[in-house]
């Protein structure tokens, strides 16, 4: 299975924003931080992830980036895909060439590998990641799980009353 770093790191870095966005934009340099993930990379990452319609960026003082959909709306499968990453356990990438041109003995168990790699990835939602994340906190999982209802929505921007 070809499921490198970028792959795991888009996924690592998807459900920190999404435990954090209901705060405002969260900020490269902030999941940087936390996830040990060089920035650079994830400056490279999250520009994928925007083309791909899964994170909206908002620039100026205060920016960073926000989902673009709710969480229960978004699989593993998507955030893998976004960042251009291969889920292919052969090593033919499917043009059945493995052996010398021809279609090798283990293409079948191979190809089936990946169809079930893909229903499986596809039916995990960052929703459930980030609940998996939550109730791995303990005594703060009341506290986040209440932000957490607001994730995926966008920040409403604060309005000042100017009448007494």
């Amino acid at each position: 299975m070809r499921l490198t770093t970028k792959g795991r790191f888009a996924v690592t870095a998807m459900i920190d924003l999404a435990l954090r966005c209901s705060e405002g934009p969260v900020t490269l340099a902030g999941i940087s931080e936390r996830q040990k993930i060089s920035l650079s990379y994830l400056e490279q990452l999250f520009g994928k992830l925007r083309r791909y319609g899964l994170v909206d960026s908002v620039r100026g003082p205060g920016g960073g980036y926000c989902l673009a959909r709710p969480t229960s709306q978004m699989t593993v499968t998507d955030i893998i895909r976004a960042v251009d990453e291969p889920l292919d356990a052969t090593q033919c990438g499917g043009r059945e060439n493995c052996h010398d041109d021809e279609r090798c003995m283990t293409h079948e168990l191979w190809t089936t590998l990946n169809e079930k790699m893909f229903d499986y990835l596809s039916s995990v939602t960052l929703n459930e990641l980030v609940d998996q994340q939550l109730q791995r906190q303990g005594g703060n999982v009341s506290v986040l799980h209440d932000a957490r209802r607001r994730v995926g929505s966008r920040p409403r921007a604060k309005v000042m009353s100017l009448s007494s």
